[in-house]
């Protein structure tokens, strides 16, 4: 059958409309029309009113039966109704007895004259029709869906596209062979069997590789393979010879390459043993470098030393010129003394007098240096210090103190004391640059401290304050990390501290290094690192 004549009859197959007066008979549309279960689920024109609707599915009612209180239902929902034992109607609770349920065929006609939508609606299709009816518009949409009227093919597709598929598409729709002319499936044409028995189809002499330059039709084929046997045997022999000659080409070649693998070996043999050789001298000289690197921090903490003494030494330089000038001073108005009085002996014990005096000055001056700086300390804290559980703690030239790190000279570091209140814990946060425990040489660490305070006899222990430790990104993102806890009561971080400071908590593996360097939250050689305590639900001491 042709692919015009398959379409022309699925066509005239799918358009042949049902009687609407034989559907007028039978109270009931055909199986296809109705859904598996429950009610209809087309779309409506208008919404239908309540009594056309099931009581136990709530969709427009499907085969409506009426029970004796009076209530509609569709028939799958009655009958799964009354398969259950006692069964009432959801709507009253009444018992339902089957025999008293009947067909409610005058309620089945009004829902058949419902307006609504093609269910092809979502493919394009605009037309509306009764209910009745949407089974003859199935029939003829061009927007309903339907299997290609080719048995083979599975593929289904809108009614409106099948020349479409048929002319082009479809892998079984009808084509000649253009060499015999003879119609049949694509897929048949497309096997190579048909292609090796074509009679008509053109095709090269099997010994084109030998050199044959033969074409023709498939049935001449043999015709020629005889007639040229041994034409075609001597082409072989003359391949088969060269081939011969080229392997002893590639035999002598190989032959030489072998004679020279020996002396590649030994010169693989002897870079390698360079290349060992190479590296050891790499590793000393690393070792020796790491060392000088040591030995020139070393040397360059000594000179920060050295330069620190030499400016105290200045100032104290200074001051005893200052006492100087003033002792010259005092000298000489004593002289003037002796002077004016005559009396050696009360010109000697003024003298003694007033030297007592300036030592008795230094002294009083060295006290109240020594409280000022004392002061000056405590103010600094104070000064920087946080009293709402809060810690901003800036870290300036973060590749130096990395480097320590690295080189152990300077593990960890603390940071100034905050608290969560002017009466509340103290406590401070604590960094391993170059990580801690599982997370040396590969993160940062950051941990919690809790210290020794002023008032920690007013304050409820063991320590359960909700503790947030945070690295602050400085790049527009704004993407900090972060990770939070809840302590430990029977950890002993969080007792009342009986040392300055209890055991650091926190996060061995807080961020990686790459993520640390790679990204934003480095910026002038400078770290940001936030640490929020809760103090919503804290008491007052």
């Amino acid at each position: 059958m042709s692919a015009g004549r398959a379409v022309e009859l699925q066509v005239a197959l799918q358009r042949a409309p049902l009687s609407v007066s034989s559907l007028a008979q039978r109270p009931w549309p055909d199986a296809g029309f109705l859904p598996v279960h429950a009610g209809f689920r087309d779309r409506f024109v208008e919404t239908p009113e309540a009594k056309y609707c099931c009581e136990d599915c709530r969709l427009v009612l499907c085969q409506p039966r009426q029970t004796e209180c009076g209530h509609r239902f569709c028939d799958t929902c009655i009958n799964s109704l009354l398969s259950k034992p006692n069964p009432v109607c959801p709507a009253d609770k009444e018992p339902l007895f089957e025999d008293k349920i009947f067909r409610d065929v005058c309620c089945h006609r009004e829902i058949m004259a419902l307006k609504v939508y093609c269910r092809s609606q979502k493919n394009g299709c605009q037309e509306q029709m009764s209910l009745q009816q949407v089974m003859d518009h199935l029939n003829v949409c061009p927007y309903y869906e339907v299997p290609c009227p080719l048995g083979k093919c599975k593929e289904r597709m809108m009614r409106k596209d099948i020349p479409d598929h048929l002319s082009w598409k479809c892998k079984y729709r009808e084509t000649t062979c253009e060499f015999c002319k003879h119609k049949m499936a694509l897929t048949e044409l497309q096997l190579p069997s048909h292609q090796h028995d074509c009679p008509k189809a053109q095709v090269c002499c099997p010994f084109s590789r030998f050199g044959c330059t033969f074409k023709g039709l498939n049935q001449d084929m043999r015709e020629h393979e005889s007639s040229f046997a041994s034409e075609h045997l001597r082409m072989m022999a003359a391949r088969n010879t060269t081939l011969e000659a080229k392997m002893e080409d590639v035999k002598d070649e190989l032959q030489e390459r072998y004679k020279v693998l020996p002396g590649l070996n030994m010169r693989i043999e002897t870079l390698e043993k360079h290349y060992e050789d190479m590296r050891e001298k790499n590793r000393q000289l690393e070792q020796k470098l790491a060392a000088m690197q040591k030995l020139m921090s070393s040397h360059t903490e000594k000179l920060l030393e050295v330069e620190m003494e030499l400016r105290t030494l200045r100032t104290v330089r200074e001051e005893v010129e200052t006492l100087r000038n003033s002792l010259e001073t005092i000298r000489t108005r004593v002289n003037s003394l002796e002077l004016g009085r005559g009396t050696a002996s009360s010109g000697t014990h003024t003298l003694g007098s007033l030297e007592t005096l300036v030592s008795r000055h230094d002294d009083m001056l060295s006290v109240h240096e020594v409280r000022l700086a004392d002061m000056d300390l405590r103010f600094q804290v104070l000064e920087t210090a946080s009293f709402n559980g809060t810690l901003i703690w800036k870290i300036r030239d973060y590749k130096r103190r990395k480097q320590e790190a690295v080189a152990s000279k300077t593990l960890s570091l603390y940071s100034q004391p905050f608290y969560t209140g002017y009466f509340g814990y103290k406590m401070c946060a604590r960094v391993y640059l170059n990580g801690d425990g599982m997370g040396k040489g590969t993160h940062l660490s950051l941990f919690f401290v809790v210290m020794r305070g002023e008032y920690d006899a007013l304050l409820p222990w063991p320590f359960k304050q909700k503790v947030t430790l945070m690295l602050m990104d400085q790049g527009p993102p704004r993407k900090h990390l972060g990770d939070a806890f809840k302590p430990d009561p029977n950890s002993s971080s969080f007792r009342r501290p009986t040392a300055e400071m209890n055991i650091a908590s926190g996060c061995p593996l807080f961020v990686s290094q790459p993520v640390l360097e790679n990204g934003t939250y480095i910026k002038d050689d400078t770290i940001f690192i936030k640490v929020t305590v809760d103090t919503s639900d804290l008491p007052d001491p």
